[in-house]
């Protein structure tokens, strides 16, 4: 039986010493981001109940459809609100 060996960086024992660093790379909507890790790079997202969340593939398209959802209601927000103002 092998022991795996992962290799043990200076900002991996940073994070693990002081905790990440956390900044928000990406709004997906008001509610939901997406996080970085500025030294250790990890990415995280928040889920339904708005907590963090390890950001899989499955939660990146989640994400991508989401802020497509989204974006298209803002849009016909402000059609709507430029044709009512127009009037």
């Amino acid at each position: 039986m092998k022991k795996s060996t992962s290799a043990i960086t200076p900002l991996k024992l940073y994070c693990d010493f002081f905790g990440h660093n956390y900044k928000v790379t990406k709004k997906v909507t008001h509610h939901v981001k997406e996080y970085t890790c500025s030294c250790c790079k990890k990415q995280l997202t928040t889920n339904s109940n708005g907590r963090l969340t390890e950001l899989t593939p499955k939660f990146k398209e989640i994400n991508a459809t989401l802020a497509k959802i989204y974006s298209n209601k803002l849009s016909r927000m402000n059609a709507q609100r430029f044709n009512t103002s127009a009037a």
